[in-house]
C-alpha cells in the first residue's frame, strides 16, 4: 500500500506534503483499528483542513489588506513630502496672533464657517483653519493653511478624520479600507481582519507541533531561526514558517484592531464596548443649562461629521483660550473646536502625534476664560486608553517613523509567508496527469479526531464567533456546504465504482 503523503504545513496559506517526512504518514485507505483511543484524540487533522482552507481561499483578500495597509503606513511621511509647501514654512520674526491668522483664513472662505484651528505646533510648521465644507463627504472638512509668521493664506485642501489626513493620505485610507468601492468594498477588509487571526493561530499550532515531533527525532529541530542549509522545499517551509512565527504576534495585533473599524463586527464591538462601560469619554462643552458634548472617535476618520452651516461665533477669543489651556497643561499640538452657537464652550484638545500617548482634553469659556471641565487621558477607562493607543499603532502614527518602518516590514513579511504559502500548495500537486492539477487538500475527519465532547465545544464555538464575526461566520458555512457537497459526491461516485466492480458482465 502506498503511503499518502503527509500535509505538514507551517504558516499562512497552505499545506505541503513530502513522501518521508517526520511526521507520521497518513493512509487514507488503512481501515485497521487504532491502538489507542488516547492516540487518536489530536486537533491536528482538523486545525490542518481548516488552515488549508482558509489560507488558500482568503489569503488573496489578506494580500491586498497587507499591500494597502503597508501603503497607508507610510502615509504620513509621503504626506510630509507631497504636501510640504502647505505644511511648512520658513520662521521669519514673530507669529502673529492665532486669531489674525483665523481671520484672514476668514477672508479667504467667506462662504463658509470656522469649526477649528490647529495652531502651527513647531516654529517651521502652518496654522489650519478647518471650515465645515457641506459640499464634502462626511468627516472630511476645508483647511485653509496659514504661514503664522505673515498670516497669509498659502492654499486650501480637504482634511479627512481627527488624524488631519490630507488627499495623498485620504485615497489610500479609502483604498485600504474598501477599495473605494464604497460600503459593499468594506466587505473585503472585514473578511481579511475576521480570518487573519484564524490563520495565524493555526500556523503557529501546526507549526509549534512540527518543532516538538522533528525535537524527538535524530533530525535538527528548528523553531525561530532561519536553516539557511536547507534547500528546496525543506528550505520554502522553513522561511515560511520562521517569518510567519516573527510577525504573528503583529499579525494578531492588526487583526484585532482592524475588526474595530469593520462594518458587521465592529459594531458588535461597539456594542460590547457601550455594555462594559468602555467607551471614550465625553467631555461636558456645557455653560449654563445648553447641552453640548464633545466626544472622541476612534477610528480612520474622526468622526467629525458637520451639520450644515451655523452661526459664526466670534473667535477673537481663541489666543486667551490657549493661554488657559497651557496653563492647565494641554501644550503641543492641539485643535481648538470653535463654539457654533453661544452658550457652548471651546475646547482645545491633543492631537495624535508621533510619541504622544495622553491626548488630553479642556473646555473653557470663550467670554470669562473660565474652566467648564477637564478630561485627561489618565481618567479614561483603561480598555478606552488601551485602544486608543493601539489605534495610532496600527495608522503608524504613535511611534512615527519607526512605527512606519516596522509595520512596513511586517506587510514584507506576510507577502512573503503568502507567497511561499502558495508555493508550498502548487508543489503538492500531482505531477502527473491533468496539467491543470491541484494540491490536494488535507483529509477529511478532523473533527471525530478530538472527541465528541471538544467537537461539540469547536461546534459552539464556531455558531457564537460566527455571529460576533460574521464574516467569518458566512465563509466558514460555506466551506463546510462545499465540503459536505464534495464528500458526499465522493461517495457516490465510489459506491457507483464499487457496484459496477461488483456486477458480473453479461456473456454475448
Amino acid at each position: 500500500m502506498r503511503a499518502w503523503p503527509d500535509p505538514t504545513i507551517a504558516f499562512g496559506a497552505c499545506p505541503l506534503t513530502t513522501s518521508k517526512t517526520l511526521d507520521s504518514p497518513i493512509e487514507p485507505n488503512d481501515q485497521s483499528p487504532p491502538r489507542s483511543l488516547k492516540e487518536t484524540r489530536t486537533w491536528r487533522p482538523l486545525v490542518l483542513r481548516l488552515h488549508f482552507y482558509a489560507g488558500i481561499l482568503v489569503a488573496p483578500f489578506i494580500l491586498v489588506a497587507a499591500i494597502t495597509g503597508g501603503l497607508y503606513a507610510v502615509a504620513p511621511t509621503l504626506e510630509s513630502v507631497v504636501y510640504h509647501d502647505y505644511l511648512h514654512v520658513n520662521p521669519s520674526g514673530k507669529q502673529h496672533a492665532v486669531a489674525e491668522q483665523v481671520a484672514v483664513a476668514e477672508r479667504q472662505r467667506p462662504d463658509l464657517t470656522v469649526a477649528a484651528v490647529r495652531p502651527a505646533p513647531g516654529p517651521t510648521d502652518t496654522t489650519r483653519v478647518l471650515f465645515d465644507d457641506p459640499s464634502l463627504p462626511d468627516s472630511t472638512r476645508l483647511a485653509v493653511f496659514v504661514n503664522p509668521y505673515t498670516a497669509t493664506p498659502i492654499g486650501d485642501l480637504p482634511v479627512y478624520g481627527s488624524a488631519g489626513a490630507l488627499p495623498l493620505r485620504t485615497w489610500l485610507d479609502h483604498l485600504h479600507r474598501d477599495l473605494h468601492l464604497g460600503e459593499a468594498g468594506r466587505a473585503y477588509s472585514e473578511i481579511a481582519a475576521s480570518w487573519l487571526w484564524v490563520v495565524t493561530l493555526g500556523g503557529l499550532y501546526l507549526w509549534f507541533r512540527r518543532y516538538r515531533r522533528r525535537r524527538r527525532s535524530v533530525a535538527p529541530a528548528r523553531f525561530a531561526t532561519l536553516d539557511r542549509r536547507s534547500a528546496g522545499r525543506e528550505r520554502t517551509l522553513n522561511w515560511h514558517g520562521v517569518v510567519g512565527l516573527w510577525i504573528s504576534v503583529v499579525l494578531l495585533f492588526l487583526s484585532a484592531t482592524g475588526l474595530t473599524w469593520s462594518a458587521l463586527a465592529g459594531q458588535h464591538v461597539t456594542d460590547l464596548r457601550a455594555a462594559l462601560g468602555w467607551q471614550t469619554p465625553t467631555i461636558n462643552t456645557t455653560i449654563g443649562t445648553t447641552p453640548a458634548q464633545i466626544s472622541g472617535h476612534e477610528g480612520h476618520d474622526g468622526g467629525h461629521h458637520p451639520g450644515g452651516p451655523t452661526p459664526a461665533v466670534d473667535a477673537s477669543a481663541i489666543d486667551s483660550v490657549l493661554s488657559v489651556a497651557r496653563e492647565h497643561g494641554v501644550t503641543g499640538a492641539v485643535e481648538v473646536t470653535v463654539p457654533d452657537r453661544p452658550g457652548v464652550a471651546y475646547t482645545v484638545t491633543q492631537t495624535r502625534q508621533p510619541w504622544m500617548f495622553s491626548p488630553d482634553a479642556i473646555a473653557i469659556d470663550g467670554a470669562t476664560g473660565t474652566v467648564t471641565d477637564t478630561l485627561p487621558f489618565s481618567a479614561w477607562p483603561l480598555p478606552a486608553q488601551l485602544t486608543t493607543l493601539a489605534i495610532a499603532l496600527h495608522m503608524g502614527i504613535l511611534f512615527g517613523l519607526a512605527n512606519q518602518i516596522a509595520l512596513l516590514g511586517v506587510v514584507v513579511g506576510l507577502v512573503s509567508v503568502i507567497a511561499r504559502g502558495y508555493l508550498l500548495w502548487w508543489r503538492r500537486r500531482p505531477t502527473r496527469g491533468t496539467a491543470w492539477a491541484l494540491g490536494r487538500p488535507p483529509l477529511r475527519g478532523g473533527l471525530r479526531r478530538v472527541g465528541p465532547v471538544a467537537a461539540a465545544a469547536v461546534g459552539v464555538a464556531a455558531v457564537a464567533i460566527g455571529w460576533f464575526v460574521p464574516w467569518l461566520g458566512i465563509p466558514l458555512a460555506g466551506f463546510l456546504a462545499v465540503d459536505m457537497i464534495a464528500a458526499a459526491w465522493q461517495r457516490f461516485r465510489h459506491a457507483k465504482q464499487t457496484l459496477a466492480a461488483d456486477t458480473p458482465s453479461r456473456p454475448n
